[in-house]
């Protein structure tokens, strides 16, 4: 039986690793779309050097967190005093948390976007009071990821504090269960962020096509559609997630 469960483990972090790098692959290919986009917009040598070094960024940062995946992964092997089951179940809980990390990096990518076309149409007037709006949206995220992870944080103690307690199995499953709940609700505000920036730059696309030719405003359509499409594959993920999860619970009740 251990062996069996050993097995379903490892294979879930397989799977783990390879969603998690298929997309982050997607990010970068994003990033470097629009690096080129804006090469053709003729932009400035400035912000093109800033989009790269924002892209560099945003591998360093994906690399630390897989690292970090892994040796949390190694240590739970090592303890062993974990059964599988909570180790399935913190593997679930770290699929989550990849999956919102990398909603809040492309939330932030979104809005350097807009911030990045009212730079380069808009007059000087508009752009300020705009930028002023996107600014404080900007804080306002940045708020809610601090939030979430320290209710994240919260969470883990309180589920470690239940293991080291011994307490029965059951009582941690509700506890990952809660903690689940919690980060599907975190996901559905994400959701709901994503779709008010999408808003945003719709508004600000209606302000601009006035302002602009036909061929730039072929290139924002396909910077939408490249986020529409984006959603979508991030929606994808979500339900396979879920499914997982489901799969993994059912297996878990099974053994019990």
């Amino acid at each position: 039986m251990m062996m069996v469960m050993m097995m379903m483990v490892l294979i879930v972090m397989v799977v783990v690793v390879v969603v998690v790098m298929m997309m982050v692959m997607m990010v970068i290919m994003m990033m470097m779309m629009m690096i080129m986009m804006m090469m053709m917009m003729m932009m400035t040598t400035t912000t093109t050097i800033l989009l790269m070094l924002m892209v560099m960024m945003l591998v360093v940062v994906v690399v630390i967190m897989m690292v970090m995946m892994m040796m949390m992964i190694m240590m739970m092997m090592m303890m062993m005093m974990m059964t599988t089951t909570t180790i399935l179940l913190m593997l679930m809980v770290m699929m989550l948390d990849v999956v919102v990390v990398i909603m809040m990096v492309m939330m932030m990518m979104m809005m350097m976007m807009i911030m990045m076309m009212m730079m380069m149409t808009t007059t000087t007037t508009t752009t300020t009071t705009t930028m002023m709006i996107l600014l404080m949206l900007m804080v306002m995220m940045l708020v809610v990821v601090v939030v979430v992870v320290i209710m994240m944080v919260m969470m883990m103690m309180m589920v470690m504090i239940m293991m080291m307690m011994m307490l029965l199995l059951l009582l941690m499953m509700m506890m990952m269960a809660m903690v689940m709940v919690v980060e599907s609700m975190m996901m559905i505000m994400m959701m709901m962020m994503m779709m008010m920036t999408m808003m945003l730059m719709m508004m600000v696309m209606v302000m601009v096509v006035v302002m602009m030719m036909m061929m730039m405003m072929m290139m924002m359509m396909m910077m939408m559609m490249m986020m529409m499409m984006m959603m979508m594959m991030m929606v994808m993920v979500v339900v396979v997630v879920v499914m997982m999860m489901m799969m993994m619970m059912m297996m878990m009740i099974m053994m019990m």
